[in-house]
C-alpha cells in the first residue's frame, strides 16, 4: 500500500488562490483575444470567487447563540 504524502501549507488558501488569480490575469493579458484567453480569465475569476467564499466562511458573522 502506498503511503500518503502530506504537505504542510505555509500560506493560507486565500493567499494561494489570490496569487494564482493574479498569475492567470497576467497570462491572459499576453494571450490574443479568443477562447483560450476567455478560459484563462474564467479560471482567474473562479480563483477569486473561491478566495472570497473562503474568507466569508471564516468571518465571525452569523454565530450560533452562546
Amino acid at each position: 500500500m502506498l503511503k500518503r504524502r502530506r504537505f504542510k501549507q505555509t500560506r493560507s488558501l486565500e493567499e494561494r488562490l489570490a496569487e494564482e488569480a493574479k498569475r492567470l490575469r497576467e497570462e491572459a493579458r499576453l494571450l490574443p483575444h479568443g477562447p483560450a484567453r476567455e478560459q484563462v480569465i474564467r479560471k482567474a475569476r473562479q480563483c477569486e470567487t473561491g478566495s472570497h467564499i473562503s474568507e466569508w466562511l471564516k468571518s465571525p458573522g452569523l454565530k450560533p447563540p452562546g
